[in-house]
């Protein structure tokens, strides 16, 4: 489990969100949330880990992190939560739902440690739903739900 870090003594000029540089799961999802922000820069732990000594390598490793100007450190889920205050219509009640449910915060801390444990599954899971090209997304997850509802139901008819 990742740890949650309250404040660096380093605060960036300008919003940090730094995640893996060799996750191609991470890469696709980047890419999506670059897209989709503004004021926000995005860069990777392998890149700038070291501008942050107060912030374990290790800890950089287990988890993707957003740095706010003001040193405050959001961390895993609440990383990406907490970009979305960064969208052209910001959306903040989900950092909130983190910050105020521990229930919410339970869910989303366990689910994110289990999709960083598997990566490469996710990576095919991204790929087979949404395709190769994340700025082009198609949604392919709608054929794979049809298919799925088309063999229960030929399977139904079978038994019975």
């Amino acid at each position: 489990m990742f740890a949650n870090i309250q404040k660096t003594q380093n605060p960036p000029t300008q919003p940090l969100f730094i995640w893996d540089g060799e996750c191609g799961f991470c890469k696709y999802w980047i890419i999506i949330w670059k897209s989709q922000t503004k004021g926000l820069t995005y860069t990777t732990f392998q890149e700038i880990a070291s501008d942050f000594p107060d912030i374990p390598l290790k800890e950089f490793k287990k988890a993707s992190r957003l740095i706010e100007t003001d040193g405050s450190v959001f961390s895993g889920p609440d990383s990406a939560y907490r970009t979305f205050w960064y969208f052209p219509k910001p959306k903040k009640r989900w950092h909130r739902l983190y910050q105020k449910s521990g229930f919410f915060q339970s869910i989303s801390d366990h689910g994110y440690n289990w999709i960083a444990k598997n990566r490469p599954l996710m990576m095919k899971l991204t790929l087979a739903f949404w395709g190769k090209d994340p700025l082009n997304r198609k949604p392919y997850w709608g054929i794979c739900l049809f298919g799925v509802i088309a063999i229960v139901l030929g399977i139904r008819s079978i038994i019975g």
